[in-house]
């Protein structure tokens, strides 16, 4: 999975490099961690969002990325999906994408009926 250079940088902070073969350690023992619930559940209380799943910000990750105009095909790849079915039911478009599809919609059919009517040379010798 390619990572972003912010989730580099972050993961970088961990100090764990060198330490383990593991990324995530328990910074006492040296030992790999197994689970990450304790720590989760401080985290989610801290930030005011006790009810948020890590499984939640997987969604939040694909939604950012389609709404910021990358294909479900870009966000299928990050995520590791094998089909794009799975992809777009973690993508959810903001009604603020919506409504510039929509609106570019419109322009475009106004400016259907402004358009010039070019006669090619053809027809007007005719």
């Amino acid at each position: 999975m390619p990572l972003n250079d912010h989730a580099i940088e972050v993961l970088e902070r961990l100090g764990t490099e060198g330490k383990s073969a593991h990324l995530f350690i328990n910074l006492k023992t040296g030992e790999r961690l197994t689970a990450v619930n304790k720590v989760w559940g401080r985290l989610r209380v801290k930030a005011g969002l006790p009810h948020l799943r890590l499984h939640d910000l997987r969604h939040q990750f694909a939604s950012f990325l389609v709404n910021a105009g990358h294909t479900i095909y870009e966000v299928q790849k990050i995520l590791g999906h094998s089909d794009t079915k799975v992809t777009e039911r973690y993508a959810h478009l903001s009604l603020k994408t919506l409504q510039v599809a929509a609106n570019s919609a419109s322009v475009a059919m106004r400016g259907a009926g402004k358009a010039e009517v070019v006669v090619p040379e053809v027809l007007e010798a005719a």
